[in-house]
């Protein structure tokens, strides 16, 4: 028996919208990617340039937007829950082309940093609302499918972007690379207006209020699923935190490989999308939670297998140094797709402001662990592989915990 011609037809649409949602909402969540790594081949210039004292200090651009993302999260979540998502969108990315203006206009430190929190401020809104519109859309193992389709796409953005920051910095300075943000965040967001339908309708939407949101912080804080999951994707957070805003030190200065560092980084963010990958094909069989407490035990044992090794040695070969960094990151894929799913799947009710506190408590956990960490790199990298180690360690054990045995 023939299959009708209107059914085939449907079905292909269906897949086309399908990958449409998933390349747009994979955008929307790389634009913090890509206004992170594509600045980090201009660090070390910014540097000089604003007159940093000190070379760690330079991190900070890295940290400090995080540290934006996480306090905008608690307004744009539950915002988008109140008078839907596009318009809090729409309102974000006004803030982050405002806020890119303000870092390609600074003369001091100063400045720059209080324009990388205004840019993770609104940047938070594409972060926060793309997370809820997946789960607006999609609930368990799929919508955990769903969010490793979506990083796949995302991690091909960290891994251009130090490409397109070098280009831009060669041809027309470190002030450019700001512009080329600009740009490509305004083809997304017309993209995002034009092809991506409201979500949350208006008889679902909640009246913004101090009520509404301490009853959802509480109702966030009393799941326990949602609690510790976020908390463990902290941990995780805090050591991928810590090599992103250190890698431009660590490859560039340590090893002087200014040159090749985009290149580096891309293959290290491929990994990560690889892993990825192959995530979104095994967890409808393996499962959520069996996937994460295997990472977990693998991204545990590498840089603790890396400190018992080179402990006495300041400086290991290149070749080295890639392979465990490599190694390492591609456990991150099967870790934080799952662990994003698992921490949201209880939240259908509140999803923004879910997605907020989510955002917000993981944020609050990870950067003062980048920030001990950045500030122990003077000589050697094995600071890093220690306080990766310790994040390891504690995100194993707690999931040890929440899981049982």
């Amino acid at each position: 028996m023939k299959t009708p011609q209107s059914t085939v037809r449907k079905s292909l649409k269906d897949k086309r919208s399908q990958f449409e949602f998933i390349a747009l909402m994979a955008l929307l969540m790389s634009m913090v990617a890509l206004s992170i790594d594509a600045l980090l081949p201009a660090l070390g210039i910014i540097g000089e340039t604003l007159a940093v004292g000190d070379s760690n200090d330079t991190q900070l651009l890295v940290t400090m937007m995080f540290l934006g993302i996480g306090l905008g999260q608690l307004l744009s979540g539950p915002l988008s829950d109140s008078f839907g998502r596009k318009p809090i969108m729409y309102l974000g990315f006004s803030l982050f082309f405002v806020a890119s203006l303000v870092c390609t206009e600074a003369s001091s430190m100063e400045v720059m940093v209080m324009g990388r929190i205004l840019q993770g401020f609104g940047l938070s809104a594409p972060r926060t609302i793309s997370m809820a519109i997946v789960r607006d859309s999609y609930t368990g193992e799929r919508m955990a499918k769903i969010m490793s389709f979506i990083t796949v796409i995302f991690i091909l953005v960290p891994a251009i972007a130090p490409t397109l920051g070098k280009f831009s910095l060669d041809l027309w300075g470190w002030r450019s690379i700001f512009y080329v943000q600009g740009i490509i965040a305004l083809v997304v967001v017309i993209w995002f207006g034009i092809r991506q339908p409201e979500t949350l309708q208006k008889d679902d939407r909640v009246a913004f209020g101090f009520k509404k949101y301490r009853d959802g912080i509480f109702f966030f804080l009393q799941n326990k699923q949602a609690l510790h999951y976020t908390i463990i994707v902290g941990f995780i957070s805090g050591a991928f935190l810590s090599f992103l805003s250190a890698a431009q030190k660590v490859l560039g200065s340590f090893y002087g490989l200014e040159d090749t560092f985009p290149y580096l980084f891309a293959m290290i963010a491929l990994c990560v999308g690889l892993s990825t990958f192959i995530n979104g094909f095994v967890v409808m069989r393996v499962g959520m939670r069996k996937l994460v407490r295997w990472s977990s035990l693998w991204f545990m044992s590498l840089p603790i297998m890396y400190v018992l090794l080179f402990r006495e040695q300041p400086q290991v070969p290149i070749e080295i140094l890639m392979g465990f960094l490599c190694l390492q990151f591609l456990s991150l894929g099967f870790l934080f797709g799952n662990l994003s799913a698992l921490a949201m799947e209880p939240l259908g009710k509140i999803a923004g402001l879910g997605a907020a506190f989510y955002g917000f408590l993981s944020t609050l956990i990870a950067v003062p662990i980048a920030f001990v960490i950045g500030n122990r790199l003077e000589t050697t990298v094995l600071p890093l592989f220690i306080g990766i180690s310790c994040c390891g360690i504690l995100a194993f054990v707690w999931i040890r915990m929440v899981q049982g045995r």
